[in-house]
């Protein structure tokens, strides 16, 4: 029996792309063999680059649905790889439509509410998950082509060249215990106060000694940053400028992550760091950190349409208190502790 060729179609977010590794895991499990391609659009690439389950990276350019001329090239690059299956882990348009156009004959993806848009109609082979989140509704879908029961592994490859210079950063910082705040968010309404921010990294060196380092991406998380790090100055440290190989092996090495829904806790997971997670229009059941050594933040759910919600004023991210995450700190060090006993 031939090894398959599969195509993965998971294009967005940095979050996304991340949770649906396992999947790819599963597949180079199952079929160590077979030749398995990833059409996403940067900048997840970089991290995607060095995997070794992926054999070809197929960069998608952004907004490539609503250019008909670039469609030719991609149908001309995708046909050319002989795929037998897709996977549309994403379940939107834009995903499907690149199965479609790969001319797979098995192209697998979800329907119900994670099968949107047009990707009902294009995909073929259609399952309804059963699971709310999405690592595992991704590995649900390994179903229709005889996988079943995998085990969850993320095993992010490092960057070496991106360690040597984390490495190098963190002995000119005197850092080699740490925690790591994220106040970023893609959505506005996913964000925390940056105040609050600061009262927890105040409340972690005050009360335990542990310094925090405040990562940042752009020119208005970087903002956000250094006021955090304003409101306490001796016990945070502003990063660098970093690209996400080197945030990854940041990530790696820290104790804990302190973040809102986004890439940066999504990296963090699959480095193995351990999560404090704060959750308002977007549920840890369905796309918070994977696991069970993470700890979740919700005081209610701001539900709604994507868009809606998207676009939504952070009310539900206001009602969680800095004691609120103080406390899930507190018990973060304790499990770590124990942890390090046990071991």
């Amino acid at each position: 029996m031939k090894s398959p060729r599969i195509l993965i179609t998971r294009l967005s977010h940095i979050g996304d792309c991340l949770l649906t590794i396992p999947m790819l895991n599963a597949i180079r499990d199952h079929h160590p063999n077979a030749f398995v391609a990833w059409a996403v659009e940067s900048p997840t690439h970089h991290l995607l680059k060095n995997h070794p389950g992926i054999d070809q990276i197929i960069s998608i350019p952004k907004g490539w649905l609503g250019k008909p001329a670039s469609w030719r090239a991609i149908r001309a690059e995708l046909k050319s790889l002989n795929f037998d299956i897709a996977i549309d882990p994403q379940g939107l348009t834009k995903s499907a439509a690149l199965g479609w156009l790969s001319g797979a004959p098995n192209r697998i993806g979800a329907k119900g509410q994670w099968g949107r848009e047009l990707s009902p109609w294009l995909n073929n082979r259609l399952i309804r998950p059963k699971s709310t989140h999405v690592v595992e509704r991704s590995m649900e879908l390994l179903e229709e082509i005889g996988i079943e029961q995998t085990q969850v592994r993320f095993e992010l490859p490092p960057d070496a060249i991106a360690e040597k210079f984390v490495d190098r950063w963190l002995m000119e910082k005197s850092l080699d215990r740490f925690a790591v705040i994220n106040p970023g968010g893609s959505w506005a309404s996913k964000r925390w106060e940056n105040e609050r921010f600061g009262s927890v990294a105040s409340h972690l060196f005050n009360n335990h000694g542990l310094k925090t380092v405040v990562t940042w991406a752009g020119i208005e998380e970087l903002a956000m940053a250094e006021e955090i790090v304003g409101l306490n100055p001796d016990g945070s440290v502003l990063a660098g400028r970093t690209n996400l190989p080197e945030l990854q092996s940041l990530l790696s090495q820290a104790s804990f992550f302190i973040g809102c829904d986004t890439g940066p806790m999504h990296l963090a997971t699959a480095v193995g760091t351990p999560c404090v997670g704060l959750y308002g229009t977007t549920r840890p059941q369905d796309s918070g950190a994977f696991g069970p050594h993470n700890i979740a933040i919700q005081k209610w759910y701001q539900s709604g349409s994507c868009k809606k919600r998207r676009n939504a004023s952070n009310d539900a991210m206001r009602d969680i208190l800095a004691s609120d995450v103080n406390v899930a700190c507190d018990q973060m060090l304790v499990r770590l502790s124990q942890s390090r006993e046990a071991a």
